[in-house]
């Protein structure tokens, strides 16, 4: 087990002025699942690869328990990666496609079988040993890609998006059990995904990028709760928040007919001047659905997802002559139609407020 360090690690590619990945400053503890989530080309797979060697460090260091690695070869880093595609070799079996590190460092027989036979009871492959790749399913291989990682005792586990060739159902029961896997294990793992419910449901920490640059990093509810900025907010939760640039008046907000108040605290370092806006964000199930009586505002109902015990309602609201959409979560009874008009408030306090200029939270 270890600690890594990425110490203003930078990776620039040649041609490009832009670096992928721009002075990364972060701490993953020893025995942590930490996982990189973002869009595509945010640099989460380029950090990876740099950490696993698979990517030169132009300027910055990267620290494996202390010991800078950023210009060691791979097989020098004490590292196992798990690949997206599992990277296995066809002509051998399960068996040896496990063993095939340990015989390359010349361990004895004896020691490689221990190892093989615990990693496969333990991934529940021991009736899988003798087969080879083409005779097993998806999820099977990805176990196996699993195991040749487990058999190594490395110091780091990398995972590159190793759920993504799964089928949904598939991909939700591999996570909870890797996530069990390493928490047994206790070996630093640092996973990469696109898929931020992923990201949500197995680390203990989530780094968020953007354009190569670290967003946020903390626990999956505090992001969730406290975004550092719009596109935390935007990227963190599934449906996306409602995050809405709006008219700035002295009290607060101003959503259409509704004001939405705010401190003055939020209000001064909203900015001032003429024509001063904020950005505003709710969650889908911080949005009550209430009767046009109660003066809500008017959306008109352009999709209903029946999930069975709630719904997500989706539709556009007319704010200063503009359409914007919204969604909202409500319960899965007496669920709106398509055309309808509902009428919506958010719930008073559940509502995240950013700078409209430099998209940052505003506390």
């Amino acid at each position: 087990m270890a600690t890594v360090t990425y110490d203003k690690a930078t990776r620039i590619y040649s041609g490009t002025t832009r670096p992928a990945v721009n002075a990364l400053d972060l701490e993953i503890g020893d025995g942590e699942f930490l996982v990189l989530v973002g869009p595509s080309g945010c640099g989460k797979s380029t950090s990876l690869r740099m950490l696993a060697g698979l990517e030169d460090v132009d300027s910055g260091r990267i620290l494996i328990d202390g010991r800078d690695v950023s210009h060691l070869p791979p097989k020098a880093r004490d590292i196992a990666m798990v690949f997206q595609n599992y990277a296995l070799y066809p002509h051998m079996t399960v068996y040896d496609n496990m063993a095939f590190a340990l015989k390359l460092r010349k361990v004895p027989k004896s020691e490689i079988d221990r190892r093989v036979k615990e990693a496969a009871a333990m991934l529940q492959l021991e009736e899988y040993l003798n087969r080879k790749p083409k005779a097993l399913s998806g999820g099977q291989r990805q176990r196996v890609a699993m195991g040749r990682a487990i058999v190594r005792e490395p110091q780091v586990f990398l995972m590159d998006e190793p759920l993504s060739n799964l089928d949904a159902k598939l991909r939700v029961q591999t996570r909870s059990q890797i996530a069990t896997l390493q928490a047994r294990l206790g070996i630093t793992t640092v996973y990469v995904t696109h898929d931020q419910v992923e990201a949500m449901t197995m680390g203990h920490r989530v780094a968020v990028l953007l354009d190569g640059e670290l967003q946020q990093v903390d626990t999956p509810r505090a992001l969730y709760d406290r975004p550092a900025n719009v596109f935390v907010a935007g990227f963190i939760g599934s449906p996306a928040m409602n995050i809405k640039t709006v008219a700035l008046t002295d009290d607060g907000a101003q959503l259409g007919s509704l004001l939405v108040k705010l401190t003055r605290e939020q209000v001064a370092a909203a900015g001032t001047g003429d024509n001063r806006q904020v950005s505003v964000g709710f969650r889908p199930e911080d949005i009550d659905v209430v009767s046009a009586s109660e003066g809500g505002l008017p959306l008109v109902v352009e999709l209903v997802e029946d999930l069975g015990s709630d719904a997500n309602v989706y539709g556009h609201a007319n704010i200063n002559g503009v359409e914007e959409r919204f969604v909202v979560r409500t319960t899965g009874r007496n669920l709106p139609h398509m055309g309808e008009t509902i009428y919506i408030r958010p719930k008073p306090g559940h509502y995240h407020v950013f700078h409209a200029g430099t998209g940052k939270r505003l506390d």
